[in-house]
């Protein structure tokens, strides 16, 4: 017997996993509802140009993007409601999502997509030239600094690989790390020193993004924090890489396995909760891409159809 719920299906998260699983679903006929606090789009919001999404030779905006994704989702009459979830109850045949008006929704299954966020460095000027010089993703936008100098901030695996990769454009790539030593492994840190293209800045620290209002990033002030000197260098970017946080405030991590607040799933973006799939920046993965969390959604939307049709 079919359970009564108020949808078939909720969505969490409006970013471009959300979106695309609520355009499967609404084209699907699946009564769904997709939950975002904000404006739907997620952090593409935020990105100033995007070179390496299909389908558009010629790049595009990450708002423009973003507001295309969220016009093809409406014109199949998704439901989109701007609420702020407080809490999830997912253990069982009927998930609760419970929200700040006091409103509570349920439903026989939820797809989580509500992504995560870089860490800052909190220095002045970072917020000012975000996507006009500071950028969290080399993969992303490595590209827009051939012939260029960059400055790369962290330390550990990412950080050092990300360097490694932005020499294949950058002319010069500095590492500027707090510490006297890297936390990168040493396959990772040896394949880096090699590198002549990298310099490495250490016991050092970034005080403030310097830019231009017409130009962007054009430098950077920093301080080494043993002998308290003070510098500036010229740059066109910086990238801050010292790790991501998973959006986790509202999800009841005890009823999912996860990784510091990363879920786990399968490749049909099945949780270790049935009825409960996950996609986008949430999950535990390598590469956080527009592309593979698109295809996530896809996955994740694809799955949960199918949980549906065989869990009545």
């Amino acid at each position: 017997m079919m359970r009564n719920t108020d949808h078939q299906l909720i969505i969490v998260g409006g970013g471009p996993a959300g979106l695309t699983a609520g355009l499967y679903a609404a084209r699907g006929m699946v009564d769904a509802v997709l939950l975002e606090k904000g404006a739907t789009g997620g952090q593409i919001m935020q990105t100033d140009w995007i070179d390496n999404y299909p389908g558009f030779p010629q790049g595009i905006s990450g708002f423009d993007l973003s507001e295309k994704f969220s016009a093809q989702a409406k014109r199949f009459d998704l439901k989109i409601k701007q609420a702020t979830v407080t809490k999830m109850d997912l253990v069982g045949p009927v998930k609760t999502i419970y929200l700040e008006d006091g409103t509570t929704l349920t439903s026989r299954a939820v797809i989580l997509c509500p992504g995560a966020r870089p860490n800052l460095v909190n220095i002045p000027g970072e917020d000012v030239y975000h996507g006009r010089g500071v950028s969290y993703c080399a993969t992303c936008d490595a590209p827009f600094y051939r012939g260029k100098t960059v400055a790369v901030i962290g330390g550990g695996n990412t950080a050092v690989q990300e360097a490694e990769y932005l020499t294949k454009f950058a002319d010069k790539v500095y590492v500027i790390h707090r510490r006297d030593t890297l936390r990168a492994t040493k396959i990772v840190q040896e394949k880096a020193f090699a590198n002549k293209k990298i310099e490495f800045l250490w016991d050092t620290v970034p005080t403030e993004v310097i830019g231009d209002i017409l130009r962007g990033v054009i430098g950077l002030a920093l301080k080494n924090v043993k002998t308290k000197a003070t510098s500036t260098i010229d740059l066109h970017g910086v990238f801050v890489l010292i790790g991501i946080r998973p959006n986790m405030e509202t999800l009841p991590l005890d009823q999912l396995d996860n990784d510091q607040g990363f879920i786990h799933t399968n490749t049909e973006m099945e949780t270790s909760q049935p009825g409960v799939f996950a996609a986008g920046d949430i999950i535990y993965k390598n590469f956080r891409q527009v592309a593979n969390a698109v295809g996530e959604g896809c996955v994740a939307c694809l799955s949960a159809e199918h949980y549906l049709e065989n869990n009545v």
